[in-house]
């Protein structure tokens, strides 16, 4: 199982950014996803998740900002991200929890600065 993140850059406080992380292998559809990231100088941290189910679940620092959503028929999980604040600045990682394992890929850099 591999999962690629893309879709970070550079945005402007207030601004948007979308990322998406695609997962080969066939166990997308039954597996749970979710995004962490991890800022200069401190731990990573929980983002966002959304379950096989479609339920989701956020951090308190990004509800209401962040949306993440998932297509299964693209094994593809998604992270909107708006009114982004310098605090968001981080390196974004998305994860899969399956029912045996658990497996992140390479993160993708979000940066917000004006």
């Amino acid at each position: 199982v591999q999962l690629q993140a893309s879709g970070g850059g550079l945005a402007q406080p207030g601004g948007s950014l979308r990322l998406s992380c695609v997962v080969s292998g066939s166990i997308f559809s039954n597996s749970s996803m979710g995004w962490y990231r991890q800022a200069p100088g401190k731990q990573r941290e929980f983002v966002a998740i959304i379950s096989k189910g479609y339920i989701t679940n956020y951090a308190d620092s990004v509800k209401g900002r962040f949306t993440i959503s998932r297509d299964n028929a693209k094994n593809s999980v998604y992270l909107q991200m708006n009114s982004l604040k310098p605090e968001d600045t981080a390196v974004y990682y998305c994860r899969l929890w399956s029912t045996s394992s658990i497996y992140s890929g390479q993160g993708t850099l979000v940066t917000v600065s004006s």
